[in-house]
């Protein structure tokens, strides 16, 4: 159930953080409601994450894969571009990531 909540923080930040792109600084409404709602959620999730995930894994996974997918929706919905040394900073991200898991005493 561990990685179901962090699963479902990082998913509901990526809606909270596209929503607050969306909410054009917050003059519209229903935007910046659905921004409120998703980050309350989504902090709601990782606190149960954090039962018995550690802390800086929990939060490197979370940022880690929120960063990734973020951009993704930047670049698919909101049309931005992303250049090679956005993408190579974000391979360095997840790199990190997957090292910590992979690798690092502290995951266990």
């Amino acid at each position: 159930m561990k990685y179901v909540f962090l699963s479902l923080a990082i998913v509901l930040e990526v809606i909270g953080s596209s929503f607050m792109k969306a909410s054009d600084g917050f003059t519209k409404l229903l935007p910046s409601t659905i921004f409120v709602i998703a980050y309350l959620s989504c902090f709601y999730f990782l606190s149960l994450a954090l039962k018995t995930i550690p802390l800086g894994i929990a939060y490197a996974i979370w940022a880690g894969l929120g960063i990734v997918l973020t951009v993704g929706v930047s670049v698919v919905i909101f049309k931005q571009k992303i250049d090679m040394a956005a993408i190579i900073g974000i391979a360095f991200i997840v790199a990190g990531v997957v090292i910590m898991n992979f690798f690092s005493k502290t995951a266990h």
